[in-house]
């Protein structure tokens, strides 16, 4: 990713006596996962094209340990935390956007008490400020008349009350935005948060994201956006699962902005 996007890392920058506006806290969805790397890529080229300065810590950024504390590994979780908290403070880091809200959540609600104190964002706040500052400029594009339905990834909506800032970005697009009867506060998880990605389905009769297909299907929409990886990953398994992979894309937010723009 480095090359090709021409990515700074902190360490680049710090040997410039530089320091960036913002660190991009890219995860393990983001850095290892083939089609969450997609959504990394995406919002690089956003923050290249409006000149954010930002770096990321590349090799040296490691997991926030949500899974681990999810899982129930407090232990782990907070090995995990401590070394990352090292990092971050060795390099004065401020202010951290991140693509993931499980990732978002972490940093910002429980790496204060182990010493972690930053600014955290999930990047459709981050994209929102933007915009507000006017920043960067979004017309529809392709996606001008566009039915688009927003799936709320629940760290970003229940656990930290941000229903907002996806919604705006969504409307910038010129697009029709449907809500499904399961949104905002009555949100309908993906299925895969608390750690569930890692782990087999437990008996039942149903998957949670083919649960939520009936939702997306209610509302017909030519697009499911979505701000988390995880989510990514179980809305596109869910779209699979009833065979609309043709008429239905799942998009992320930053996917959406950085096609309209054409980068």
């Amino acid at each position: 990713m480095s090359e090709q996007l021409n990515v700074n890392t902190m360490a680049d920058l710090m040997a410039k006596g530089e320091k960036p506006e913002v660190l991009f806290w890219v995860g393990c969805a983001g850095s290892f996962d083939d089609r969450a790397k997609k959504i990394s890529r995406a919002f690089v080229k956003i923050l290249n094209e409006i000149g954010v300065k930002y770096a990321i810590l590349g090799t040296e950024e490691s997991c926030t340990g949500d899974p681990a504390k999810r899982a129930g590994n407090e232990f782990l979780f907070q090995m995990q935390a401590m070394t990352n908290i090292q990092v971050l403070n060795g390099y004065e880091v401020e202010k951290i956007v991140t693509t993931c809200p499980h990732c978002f959540n972490t940093l910002k609600n429980e790496y204060p008490s182990l010493g972690g104190n930053y600014e955290v964002m999930h990047h459709s706040q981050f994209l929102q400020s933007l915009i507000n500052e006017g920043k960067l400029r979004v017309e529809g594009g392709d996606f001008k008349g566009k039915k688009i339905t927003f799936h709320d990834p629940c760290y970003l909506g229940r656990g930290n009350g941000e229903y907002e800032a996806p919604r705006t970005l969504i409307e910038q697009l010129d697009g029709e935005l449907v809500e499904m009867k399961r949104c905002r506060t009555k949100g309908l998880c993906c299925g895969a948060g608390g750690a569930q990605m890692f782990k087999e389905a437990e008996p039942g009769n149903k998957e949670v994201n083919i649960e939520r297909m009936d939702d997306v299907m209610e509302v017909k929409p030519d697009i499911v956006a979505v701000g988390c990886p995880f989510c990514t990953t179980m809305m596109t398994d869910g779209v699979k699962h009833v065979e609309k992979e043709d008429s239905i894309k799942v998009y992320d937010l930053a996917e959406l902005i950085a096609e309209a723009k054409n980068l």
